[in-house]
């Protein structure tokens, strides 16, 4: 949390981005030793919360988000463009691979989940969740975007410099070189690889997808399967299956290939 305070209106939202940090609900005390403001202050702010449906309170006097909240989320979630014209190919690829599907975007240093779809059976599945985040570096959809964004050394350079190849794995690539030669190859071959990159044990493939523009994809979708259940040659095999799934979506107009 930024040291300087938050007043008015940003004090509200400072209140309500911070409860979400706490399903199970996080007390008054608590919530005003994070965000550094009176307790008076913080009170004003949840009882403003709560009178817009936006924070409730359970039995303890903790403090969590509210069903108005939760109500406005989803909805917006679900009735969003591209969640509706992915949802049934990402539906489509969990089911035909026992496997998760994702539909990510690019945000600085980061990827942002939007959609997420498990496979219909299996007992174990991904921890991903919508509105979850990871480094671009390190992941099959954050490469992709970056391939698309990074097209020189130098350009590779400035990037990693400002976000920082952080490690996740001894298979990351934390190195500007090593970084710049998979982005030449994911431009080469349309598609991107996460070989136990982000987390042992998981890889996956990753398509471009093209939403609002012919040139720069909106995000990507990726198919991540656990290696000992869908080896990473298994998901490469099916480069072409997973491609037509996904349709006119993954094709850059020819001016921009």
């Amino acid at each position: 949390m930024d040291e300087e305070r938050v007043v008015g209106a940003d004090r509200v939202l400072a209140v309500l981005k911070e409860l979400a940090r706490y399903p199970q609900g996080v007390g008054l005390e608590e919530l005003t030793k994070v965000l550094g403001s009176p307790k008076p202050t913080i009170h004003r702010a949840l009882r403003a919360l709560r009178r817009a449906g936006l924070a409730a309170q359970d039995e303890r006097g903790h403090y969590l988000l509210g069903d108005e909240f939760l109500r406005i989320a989803f909805t917006h979630h679900e009735m969003r463009p591209e969640q509706m014209r992915l949802r049934p190919a990402l539906e489509q690829l969990a089911a035909r691979f026992g496997e998760t599907a994702h539909y990510a975007v690019l945000d600085g240093p980061e990827v942002v989940y939007r959609a997420k779809v498990d496979p219909p059976s299996g007992a174990v599945r991904l921890t991903s969740t919508v509105g979850g985040r990871n480094p671009a570096h390190a992941t099959g959809v954050g490469k992709m975007l970056l391939a698309s964004r990074l097209t020189t050394r130098e350009e590779v350079a400035t990037w990693a410099a400002a976000a920082s190849l952080v490690r996740r794995t001894p298979n990351t690539l934390c190195t500007v070189d090593d970084l710049h030669r998979d982005l030449q190859a994911i431009r080469h071959r349309g598609y991107a690889i996460d070989d136990q990159e982000s987390e042992i044990g998981i890889n996956c493939v990753a398509f471009p997808i093209y939403l609002t523009s012919t040139s720069v994809p909106a995000g990507a979708v990726s198919v991540s399967g656990l290696t000992y259940r869908t080896p990473l040659s298994t998901l490469i095999d099916a480069v072409d299956e997973i491609r037509s799934a996904l349709g006119p979506l993954t094709q850059a107009s020819p001016r921009s290939a």
